[in-house]
């Protein structure tokens, strides 16, 4: 059922996908400015991926021409790979903490008071902060449901973007 709406509607698919991808993000404000919980680094490169998936998803589904929506939709493939390993790191930090529980400085300081090539890594090192599980939901923490989230995006719009160029296929095989 689902790949036969892949198939019937895939504009729909791609705009539910940025729909989700904004919810996420509105609930990850939420819990920070309401709930109190304060972002690690790897949570600030999380959003990134998700504003990504969204702008890219919301790209594809207005293109027109069928090569653009492909191309948009690739990008949001590449950043849901990137969001999932982000996420996936993460959680494999709060499985196994560090035995050196300091996060670092936040993202910001860290992109103003060292240059990016040294800044990137301090990003991904993530400890601390980073290990804490400060929320769960079905015993997932964030990072967790994250994960799940951008492996989801990342198989449907694979699954867009094999349906778009068997469709191709189809049609140059038919001249």
């Amino acid at each position: 059922m689902v790949l036969n709406w892949i198939n019937q509607a895939p504009r729909r698919v791609l705009a539910l996908i940025s729909a989700a991808c904004v919810a996420m993000l509105v609930f990850g404000m939420y819990l920070q400015h309401v709930v109190g919980l304060e972002p690690c680094p790897m949570c600030i490169v999380q959003r990134y991926a998700l504003i990504c998936v969204a702008m890219f998803s919301c790209l594809a589904c207005v293109s027109g021409q069928k090569k653009w929506w492909m191309s948009w939709s690739a990008l949001a493939l590449v950043a849901s790979g990137f969001g999932a390993f982000v996420a996936a790191r993460q959680s494999w930090l709060q499985w196994y903490p560090p035995e050196v529980a300091t996060c670092g400085r936040d993202f910001y300081g860290m992109i103003e008071n060292y240059p990016i090539s040294r800044a990137i890594p301090m990003i991904f090192r993530g400890s601390g902060d980073c290990a804490a599980i400060d929320w769960t939901f079905l015993g997932g923490s964030i990072a967790n449901w994250s994960f799940v989230y951008f492996v989801g995006f990342a198989v449907v719009l694979l699954a867009l973007l094999v349906r778009g160029v068997k469709a191709r296929a189809g049609r140059f095989a038919a001249v």
